[in-house]
């Protein structure tokens, strides 16, 4: 009896700890999840907005934990957006839950949450077990018109969404549309061994995962953290993901640069260990519309100040090097030698902690502009699957045990 309720204790002590989100001794939270948020562009009617309608996203795992919580910004809007009730579950297929799996989620003790312009809120934390490699379902109901959403568009995971009322809970969404992509949510966090940690991965549409297929996982942030979870010495790190289509490194396009949300995107997020960069294509395809536009000194004086910026945080870098792209609509001669330039850089110049040649493993060995036709995915700028995978076949693990 005296043991049971030694256990009976610390289990209360436990939740309590967790609600109030400090981790018990041994433990820390780590990001298991993470996308880069936007403001929605060139967006259907339907998505504009929503209003006493329910979204479910579909979050794939890296490493599992004990608890978790969730991360929601409201980051590039003028206005508040409420969120009426919050639910996550593991998801069992397409909008499906697990019933017995379904937490309900609070901010501060409420279960409603105004999100203020540029704001960032954390869920209280809910006992929950979540399983590596996983799917999670986020419900999230929105009572009044929230103006147009903080989005990332390339999700490549199907969103559903509610043609009215709270479906927070329901097991399976009965009326609904669908997108791909995610909606003020920016991050889920699970409760890990201290000896855990998050490599996070930034860069343009390649890292965000274009060209590979949807709800498949399949991109390379998604197959590095397979990798990672199969290699018993590298199984405590989890993949987070927070390219953004479009984006380049100097210079705002798709989103703020690389340069500028560096450290709102990777060296913010709980557990982070190392950081994956692999970002300045878009900014070699300017070239063909503006020569002037960036020069590669400019681009490796960028790269030197998101390495810099890194290891004052005591976070590693992985640099990548830029795929071919001859035969993309926006190739030229000029940002080929800007692409060649940085890749010998990166290659020689040993700033980075470690580096992974994507360009050797995509190359086409009889013109080394081009992807090999077996890895491109028809536009000659974005991987397929194989390509992918071919990228995640160039990761040393082994620079992660070092």
């Amino acid at each position: 009896m005296k043991r049971f309720l030694i256990q009976f204790a610390c289990a209360i002590a436990t939740l309590a700890t967790l609600h109030a989100q400090t981790p018990p001794a041994g433990q820390k939270w780590v990001a298991t999840w993470g996308t880069a948020q936007a403001m929605i562009v060139n967006a259907a009617p339907n998505t504009r907005s929503y209003n006493n309608q329910t979204v479910r996203m579909i979050a794939h795992t890296s490493i599992g934990g004990k608890g978790l919580r969730i991360r929601l910004v409201n980051g590039f809007s003028a206005n508040p957006v409420t969120v009426g009730s919050a639910h996550i579950a593991q998801r069992l297929k397409d909008s499906e839950i697990v019933p017995e799996s379904d937490r309900t989620l609070t901010f501060s003790g409420k279960r409603s949450v105004v999100i203020g312009p540029g704001i960032e809120v954390f869920s209280d934390p809910v006992d929950m077990e979540v399983h590596a490699l996983s799917d999670l379902a986020v419900s999230l109901y929105f009572p009044t018109d929230t103006g147009a959403p903080t989005s990332h568009q390339t999700g490549l995971h199907t969103t559903y969404i509610s043609k009215e009322g709270d479906t927070t809970a329901q097991t399976a969404m009965t009326d609904f549309t669908t997108t791909r992509s995610y909606y003020w949510l920016s991050g889920i966090d699970v409760l890990a061994p201290a000896s855990y940690g998050a490599v996070v991965v930034i860069g343009a549409s390649t890292m965000d995962g274009t060209g590979s297929t949807v709800d498949a996982n399949r991109s390379f942030p998604a197959q590095l953290s397979e990798k990672l979870w199969m290699n018993k010495a590298t199984s405590h790190l989890s993949v987070v993901n927070v390219g953004l289509s479009g984006n380049r490194l100097l210079k705002d396009g798709t989103g703020v640069s690389a340069l500028g949300r560096f450290d709102r995107d990777v060296l913010s997020q709980p557990g982070v260990a190392w950081a994956i960069i692999m970002v300045g294509t878009n900014d070699a395809r300017g070239l063909a519309r503006s020569p002037n536009d960036v020069t590669p000194e400019d681009m490796i004086w960028a790269y030197k100040q998101l390495i810099a910026r890194a290891h004052a945080r005591g976070v590693k870098v992985m640099g990548g090097t830029l795929n071919p792209f001859e035969g993309d609509s926006a190739y030229s001669e000029a940002g080929e030698a800007a692409r060649m330039a940085v890749n010998t850089w990166i290659r020689t110049s040993g700033e980075f902690d470690a580096i992974i040649d994507f360009d050797k493993a995509t190359r086409d060995p009889e013109n080394p502009k081009r992807f090999f036709p077996l890895f491109d995915s028809g536009d000659h700028l974005h991987p397929n699957d194989a390509g992918y995978k071919v990228m995640t076949e160039a990761v040393d693990l082994a620079a992660f045990t070092k």
